[in-house]
């Protein structure tokens, strides 16, 4: 199966940067982080006039007609540039949420203990079951009007270590959650695996930026009278970094073409992976100026744990993964097919 991008999805990806470095530079991105990460309505309403939240609707429903793995490709530009606000809830809700596809509304998501993203902007909740028994299809229900008001005023704001993220608990409420506005067809399994995947691209575009940025500040800063990226130790962590950041771009894009659970998982683990770990060597590469408030390293590493921590863990992909290799090792080799039924995966830590 070829992997490599066509045309049309290249010019995708690029349009979808160019609009970014337009309408989210790192000017803005700093004046973001000055006003505690709380979201510009009028970048929210351009990425939806863009066709970000409406890629995957029909055409006749008025989005794009795109799939999965075009969105894979925007998120991923998304997380090189460290944009701001609950995009994948928004995303999953176009047609669902009236207003979410046009970037009129600000969709987040609560599923089991996770915390909650920019709940005080939201102007919807989607609230996603916990797993369900074998069988049962459990959607996600969606919280506006007074529900929604309702259960902001029960939930608990928690200090976030990424500043560009404000955070809500609201474990204790979910459960209690009050009537929701409606009930979307959305599958709860489904949507959490989509969630997962467009959660990894995102982990897959910071992983890149921050490769990028420590191999030019490699090149340009200049220790003992040489680039410090001449030095062995910086060219080897340069090196692990892109070795992180390819494996996981071909398990992100191949699961996105699939759309497999047990892929999914795979392609989450490894984005995380190479988030956390890029981030933390291109802080390395930079030095003392690494961990200064002005430079953008530390927004890299602080996001990624987020996302870390978001729909798939690293200890639910290792348990769904190894689960699965159990229920392969009882068949015959013949039906070890991609594609098999497994089981859903809780909602994220």
């Amino acid at each position: 199966m070829d992997f490599q991008l066509s045309d049309d999805q290249r010019a995708l990806r690029s349009g979808m940067r160019d609009l970014l470095g337009a309408v989210f530079d790192r000017d803005r991105l700093r004046a973001a982080v000055e006003r505690g990460g709380a979201l510009d309505r009028s970048l929210w309403r351009e990425l939806g006039a863009a066709g970000f939240f409406a890629l995957r609707l029909p055409e006749e429903a008025g989005g794009v007609g795109l799939g999965l793995p075009e969105a894979v490709l925007l998120f991923e530009e998304a997380g090189r540039a460290l944009l701001p606000g609950p995009l994948v809830a928004t995303h999953l809700a176009a047609g669902l949420v009236k207003g979410a596809a046009e970037g009129e509304e600000v969709v987040t998501a609560v599923a089991g203990d996770l915390a909650v993203a920019h709940l005080a902007e939201a102007d919807a909740v989607l609230v996603v079951g916990a797993e369900p028994p074998a069988g049962e299809a459990t959607g996600a229900e969606s919280l506006t009007g007074e529900a929604l008001r309702a259960f902001v005023a029960a939930a608990r704001p928690v200090r976030s270590m990424d500043p560009l993220t404000p955070l809500h608990s609201a474990r204790a409420v979910a459960e209690r959650a009050p009537a929701a506005t409606e009930r979307t067809p959305a599958h709860a399994g489904r949507f959490r695996f989509e969630a997962a995947l467009l959660t990894a691209a995102e982990q897959l575009g910071s992983a890149a930026r921050t490769t990028e940025a420590a191999v030019q500040h490699a090149g340009s800063r200049e220790q003992f009278g040489s680039p410090v990226g001449a030095f062995q130790a910086v060219k080897h962590l340069c090196a692990d970094m892109l070795a992180r950041t390819e494996p996981a771009r071909a398990a992100v894009y191949a699961a996105a073409v699939t759309g497999d659970p047990v892929e999914i998982a795979a392609a989450k683990l490894l984005a995380d992976e190479a988030a956390v770990r890029n981030a933390r060597d291109c802080l390395q590469i930079h030095g003392g100026m690494g961990f200064t408030w002005e430079a953008d390293v530390h927004l890299h590493l602080k996001r990624a744990w987020l996302r870390a921590a978001s729909w798939l863990t690293g200890a639910g992909t290792e348990e769904l993964l190894a689960a699965d290799l159990g229920a392969a090792g009882r068949l015959p080799r013949s039906s070890a097919a991609p594609g098999r039924p497994v089981r859903e995966a809780g909602g994220g830590g």
